[in-house]
């Protein structure tokens, strides 16, 4: 099961934590884990190249079922960050609720 945990602060949100694997389907057919990866990856690399931030990224790059992305103190103020991370929250809410037996989100 992938469980998402989204961080939050007085400010918003300040990141994420996504662990485990869906086990939806076979490797490479699985959507579920497809969807989980596309929207936090996007995410991670948005914060940089959209809302110009510097997250600080921890991932398993052998494994994979791990991602970790925290904005600094001042960069949970930014606007731009903000509306990323709650879109993040928004498509996690909808996968976590379509497939309830693969994702648990909790924010």
């Amino acid at each position: 099961m992938i469980k998402a945990r989204l961080k939050k602060t007085k400010y918003g949100l300040s990141g994420f934590v996504i662990t485990g694997h869906a086990d939806a389907a076979a490797y490479g057919q699985d959507i579920v884990c497809a969807a989980v990866s596309a929207l936090t990856i996007t995410t991670a690399n948005s914060l940089s190249q959209i809302a110009g931030l510097h997250p600080q990224i921890d991932q398993n790059e052998t494994q994979g079922g791990y991602l970790a992305v925290q904005l600094s103190a001042v960069e949970q103020k930014n606007q731009r960050g903000q509306i990323l991370l709650q879109n993040l929250q928004l498509g996690l809410a909808e996968i976590a609720n379509e497939y309830q037996d693969y994702v648990t989100l909790q924010s």
